[in-house]
């Protein structure tokens, strides 16, 4: 089964949020209107990154590898393309 590593963009502040799903559709309504977490504090989201792996391992390494740069920098040349997630 596919799955997805997404990053959403608040339109309303200077945040990403990175995360893996099935169905990033379903995921963007999801932090859109019914999460509680640090989502909803800067609704609404866009999803500005979306990278297709085989499988739900593949995806969370990515998503770990994502995660570990904490850098808005990294994330924004990610989104541009300028980069690659590293194995």
């Amino acid at each position: 089964m596919k799955y997805y590593l997404y990053i959403l963009k608040s339109k309303t502040s200077d945040k990403y949020y990175t995360g893996i799903s099935e169905d990033v559709e379903r995921r963007l309504e999801f932090h859109n209107t019914r999460e509680k977490g640090f989502t909803s504090r800067y609704r609404p989201w866009e999803v500005v990154f979306k990278k297709e792996f085989e499988n739900k391992a593949e995806a969370i390494r990515a998503e770990r590898n994502v995660k570990r740069w904490k850098s808005k920098l990294m994330i924004e040349k990610l989104i541009k393309q300028e980069i690659e997630i590293p194995e």
